[in-house]
């Protein structure tokens, strides 16, 4: 196009002249970054008329003044048309660069609207690809809320329904604690009449205690009278024997309104005084009984029952227990004087037992059977127990028996506990949770004085009577035998 309109332009300048390559100018021109240059061609009058003027030497005349201004007039003239026509060719040259920035400017339009439309499409299609990852996000994330909701719903209900059973519970356990007040509240006052009724027969006790004293001491007095009056006289044997006759079927006639009768033979007392069971063996009195037992220096006495027959005899019971009739979770006063009878369920008293084993050494033995016919026993060579002020501690060694190859009575040094007064290691009172007193530590491997459970109920027992390591810590016991006898007894000589 530019091409074009360079010839028509060299049409213009030179019409009806003949132009060659050698009779045309250069011209140059610059618009912004780009360059143009065009070849114009020049008229050959001009270039005859250029080319023969040779400038001659100046003459003085009017001629040469009127050549020369004529000379002058025409390359005004030739000027003048020059100026025109370049003015022309400038305002051509803008109006073609004009078409041709348009040209340019709509074509870099086009290039960029084609570049835009293609990230456009890319964006599109990336947009379009979000698009979709975001609705499949979106439809996962509302079934995991849709199964949330339901879980929720369904724990909702089971919440529900538990709160249900929880009320139903709660209101069980109120009418329980209803009735168990009720019942606590009948216990105190069993226990208040027993208390009454037990005061009244140890006053009766005491009364027939006495008696029997008094007439012992009379009793002592007839025969030392009847032993110094005694002869070879066969009357005065008779008489003898009639008097001991009689005396025997006074005392027999007064143990038997204060004492139950049993099958074991009841001795009766004489004026000496036993400090334990193998003092009795060792006076001759071999068979297994009751027997009033008092310390040497001391006005305390206790009817004890005395074994006769275990290993050699001469073993003093402290504790029994064989078909649950006596309520063994005393209080500390109870455990300390003792309680039960001696031909039944019973325990000697520790205050009794610490004196005792302090006068010399004593061995323990345990006695034990199940509800299967099994019996078994553990004894300890040495046994003594502290004073009430260091509440009673236990102290034993050498081990050895058949209910359990380790020793279950707990650990040597425990403080005796009870309901009212807790001296073990355990902060939740083994004697109230398990019941009875005992040496408890923490808790421990046995009880010996907990609840009595009869046969078909003693399994899964927590609190009764339990030897941890011969039938394990839910086991509840048949009988149970504690005894003790001087270290170095060996029987009647």
């Amino acid at each position: 196009m530019l091409n074009r309109n360079i010839l028509a332009l060299s049409f213009f300048l030179c019409l009806g002249t003949e132009t060659s390559a050698v009779g045309k100018r250069q011209y140059q021109i610059q618009n912004g970054p780009c360059s143009y240059t065009f070849l114009l061609p020049e008229q050959e009058n001009c270039q005859t008329q250029s080319n023969s003027y040779n400038y001659p030497v100046q003459k003085d005349g009017p001629m040469d003044n009127d050549e020369s201004a004529h000379r002058l007039e025409q390359l005004e003239i030739i000027m003048e048309n020059n100026t025109q026509w370049l003015l022309k060719l400038e305002n051509y040259i803008q109006d073609s660069m004009k078409q041709d920035m348009a040209q340019l400017q709509q074509t870099a339009v086009h290039n960029h609207t084609a570049t835009m439309i293609e990230i456009g499409t890319n964006l599109l299609s990336q947009t379009a690809e979000q698009t979709r990852k975001l609705t499949n996000v979106e439809a996962q994330v509302i079934h995991h809320t849709t199964r949330l909701e339901r879980q929720l719903l369904e724990n909702s209900l089971s919440t529900t329904k538990l709160e249900k059973q929880l009320i139903v519970q709660t209101n069980e356990i109120n009418m329980l604690n209803d009735k168990n007040s009720f019942l606590e509240k009948k216990v105190e006052e069993m226990e208040e009449q027993r208390q009454v009724e037990l005061k009244i027969l140890q006053e009766e006790k005491d009364q027939l205690q006495t008696l029997i004293l008094r007439q012992t001491v009379i009793i002592g007095e007839l025969e030392k009278q009847l032993f110094k009056v005694s002869t070879n006289n066969t009357v005065l044997q008779q008489q003898q024997q009639e008097l001991l006759d009689t005396v025997n079927n006074l005392i027999q006639t007064i143990s038997a309104g204060s004492t139950q009768k049993t099958n074991t033979v009841m001795m009766q007392d004489t004026p000496s005084t036993f400090i334990d069971c193998a003092a009795v063996y060792k006076s001759g009195n071999s068979q297994s009984g009751v027997y009033t037992l008092t310390l040497p220096n001391s006005t305390m006495e206790v009817k004890a029952f005395c074994d006769m027959e275990t290993e050699g005899g001469g073993w003093t019971v402290i504790q029994k227990r064989f078909d649950g009739r006596v309520d063994f979770h005393r209080t500390w006063q109870e455990y300390k004087m003792g309680f039960g009878e001696p031909t039944e369920e019973f325990w000697l008293g520790n205050e009794f037992v610490f004196r005792l084993t302090n006068q010399q050494s004593y061995k323990l033995r345990i006695q034990l059977s199940d509800w299967e016919g099994n019996s078994g026993f553990s004894q300890y060579d040495e046994f003594l127990l502290d004073s009430e002020a260091q509440n009673y501690r236990i102290h034993f060694k050498g081990y050895s028996g058949t209910a359990g190859k380790i020793s279950s009575i707990g650990q040597p040094g425990s403080d005796f506990s009870t309901k009212d007064v807790d001296n073990d290691r355990c902060v939740c009172k083994c004697s109230q949770l398990t019941t009875g007193g005992w040496w408890f530590d923490a808790c421990g491997p046995s009880n010996l004085n907990g609840m009595y459970y009869h046969q078909g109920q003693n399994t899964n027992r927590f609190n009764g009577i339990k030897w941890y390591y011969w039938k394990g810590s839910g086991y509840s016991l048949n009988t149970t035998t504690m005894m003790i006898r001087p270290e170095d007894f060996k029987g009647p000589v």
